[in-house]
C-alpha cells in the first residue's frame, strides 16, 4: 500500500489517466474527487462487500436498504 499525504487542491495521478484530487478535509472525512475514463468502474468498498454477501448467498436480490441509502447520500453534503 503507497501512503502519502495530500492537502486541499492536490491530486494524484494513477496509469496515466487517473486522476484522484483531496477537494475539502474536515473532522473525520476527506472529501476527494476522482477523474477517470468512463470505461473504469469505480465503486465504494462498503458497496463491493455488500454485493459479495449477495451473490455468495445465491440470491439476485436488490441492494439492502442500508447500502441503497449509503449510494443515494453519497452526493449529499453533510
Amino acid at each position: 500500500m503507497l501512503v502519502v499525504t495530500r492537502k486541499t487542491d492536490e491530486s494524484l495521478i494513477i496509469a496515466d489517466n487517473i486522476e484522484i484530487t483531496v477537494l475539502e478535509v474536515s473532522r473525520d472525512r476527506v472529501k476527494i474527487g476522482i477523474s477517470a475514463p468512463k470505461d473504469i468502474k469505480i465503486i465504494r468498498n462498503e458497496l463491493i462487500d455488500t454485493q459479495n454477501i449477495n451473490k455468495d448467498s445465491g440470491s439476485s436480490r436488490e441492494l439492502p436498504k442500508k447500502a441503497l441509502e449509503a449510494l443515494l447520500n453519497y452526493t449529499k453534503e453533510d
